[in-house]
């Protein structure tokens, strides 16, 4: 199936996109600090059934920049920048870690907009949350020297949370992180800071939270997660780590297909 890279144009600059298929259109949104390409194996899988569109998360791969502070408040606004621009007006949404947080924002701000919301590798961030990352290394953040040993310190941060004898995957995200420059780490900043105990509530429609059983990161906050929205339900893909999406494309997208059918 033809895999499309496209463009739109908004007020405050151009979002980059890949989509896949026809149909009803699902929202697909990458984790910090990966783009679109994220969703390479996902993309015509999805795209059998639905228009699959996954989007560069502005200040990230392709998509513009912005000045001021970054908040996943900001970053749902990109969202509904693209989903204007494409003039839609229903659309389901599904999240990978950062991408899953942005999800929550959108379906909770603008509930009539989304019509099912899939929050895969999401965690659970609440007051006592946000003061346990106070102070905390960022995971992604670099500094570039002239050694280049800022790229191996990038490659360690990930390699025990991603599959073994996949360098493929790590060298697809120093890629995307190097592209995201000094945004690399803001993501995981504004997720830090986020006040998601006041948006969860706010979700009405029916919810998937996927469950990767070896991502360490959201595996252990499924339970408060689901307990704190309502119609929510779980799936569990045994073996799933950080990098599901490129490493299970097939179990991922057969969980998400069954949900949304």
């Amino acid at each position: 199936m033809q895999l499309f890279k496209n463009y739109v144009q908004t007020p405050e600059g151009q979002i980059h996109y890949r989509s896949c298929g026809s149909g009803k259109p699902v929202i697909l949104l990458h984790q910090t600090p990966r783009s679109s390409d994220e969703y390479a194996e996902v993309l015509p899988l999805l795209g059998r059934r639905f228009w699959a569109i996954a989007m560069d998360t502005i200040g990230f791969g392709d998509s513009y920049r912005f000045g001021g502070e970054m908040s996943i408040e900001r970053l749902g606004m990109g969202v509904m920048q693209l989903l204007a621009a494409l003039n839609l007006k229903r659309v389901s949404l599904v999240g990978h870690h950062t991408g899953a947080v942005i999800a929550v924002e959108v379906a909770a701000s603008h509930p009539e907009v989304v019509e099912k919301l899939v929050l895969s590798g999401c965690p659970f961030i609440d007051a006592s949350e946000r003061e346990k990352r106070k102070g905390k290394h960022v995971i992604d953040s670099f500094e570039p020297r002239m050694d280049g040993s800022h790229l191996l310190e990038l490659w360690r941060g990930r390699q025990p949370y991603y599959p073994p004898n996949r360098p493929d995957i790590l060298d697809r995200f120093i890629i995307d992180a190097l592209k995201a420059g000094p945004n690399a780490a803001e993501g995981h900043v504004a997720v830090a800071k986020y006040r998601m105990e006041d948006k969860l509530p706010k979700i009405t429609c029916q919810t998937l939270i996927v469950a990767a059983t070896s991502d360490p990161f959201a595996y252990p906050y499924t339970e408060q997660l689901r307990k704190n929205i309502k119609n929510a339900q779980v799936a569990e893909i045994k073996g799933g780590t950080v990098a599901l999406l490129e490493q299970m494309p097939a179990e991922f997208a057969d969980v998400v297909e069954r949900f949304l059918e």
